[in-house]
């Protein structure tokens, strides 16, 4: 049965800079933490990861592994249980803060029936948009949608997943073996806005520049770039910008990154700025 553990600093704050060292090392402890406990830990980023854990009492389990990291870290922690790794990724959101939810076969739709099919763990906004257009606007919609039908739409392999996944069905295997990073991003949330779009095209070179670095330690190829704005208030957008082939260059990441603001129209004053390079398959 997979449980899925994601810690976090409780109440919750704001510092600025972020500390990565600090990150790191915090994410190191609750991770050796978990790998103390005798199950497979599957580390899924730097504050969440999976176990793989067969008993009949998993909130017992689930309880063991929040004193566990408490003692170590001294950081709460949200366990979601699920009989697979979909059920169990959603479950944590509903035990936050520092608390323990099972999500299973038997509660799946009365706590996900008529929430919008973007409540699910792989699916994003555009496809939600998508969705609703064909008259699905909610999980319980999706799950009895027909499979085939969505395949003309989404094509013949996303189609049958989004039924699958609305059905609450997934992979349940949790491997140990080592996680291997999608893609490296940076991001800075700032304390004033940024009303000059100059210093916000400055500052999206200079991420694009630190994730230049972060690529290069990796030495793994660039295929994508995203950049993400955040307007004051708060209405976050992302726009990509795909690479002509895979490169760790550090000036064309940049480059897909400034082409990548470029598509941006609004100027409103801006509160957070991210780039993330995304890898390119192995």
């Amino acid at each position: 049965m997979p449980l899925r553990v994601a810690a976090r600093r409780l109440p919750d704050a704001i510092f600025l800079p972020v500390d990565r060292a600090a990150y790191e090392s915090a994410s190191d402890a609750v991770m050796t933490a978990l790998r103390g406990l005798g199950h497979v830990v599957e580390i899924m980023g730097w504050d969440e990861a999976f176990l793989a854990v067969d008993t009949d009492d998993p909130e017992a389990i689930a309880r063991n592994i929040q004193v566990s990291i408490q003692a170590v870290t001294q950081l709460d922690s949200s366990v979601g249980i699920g009989r697979n790794k979909l059920q169990a990724k959603l479950a944590t959101g509903f035990g936050k803060p520092a608390g323990i939810f099972r999500l299973t076969a038997q509660n799946w739709f009365d706590v996900l029936g008529d929430a919008p099919p973007d409540a699910l763990w792989g699916i994003g906004r555009k496809t939600a948009q998508k969705l609703a257009g064909l008259g699905i606007r909610t999980v319980g919609a999706l799950a009895a949608a027909d499979p085939q039908a969505l395949a003309a739409s989404f094509g013949p392999a996303t189609g049958p997943w989004l039924v699958q996944t609305a059905r609450g069905l997934a992979s349940a295997e949790v491997t140990d073996e080592p996680y291997q990073a999608r893609g490296h991003g940076r991001e800075t949330t700032y304390q004033e806005n940024i009303d000059n779009w100059e210093l916000v095209s400055s500052e999206i070179s200079r991420l694009a520049q630190l994730v230049a670095l972060d690529v290069a330690a990796e030495q793994r190829a660039v295929a994508r770039v995203v950049v993400k704005v955040r307007y004051a208030p708060f209405m976050t957008y992302t726009r990509g910008r795909a690479l002509a082939e895979p490169t760790t260059d550090p000036a064309a990441i940049e480059a897909a990154a400034l082409t990548a603001l470029g598509r941006f129209t609004s100027r409103r004053p801006v509160r957070l700025l991210g780039v993330r390079a995304e890898f390119a398959p192995e």
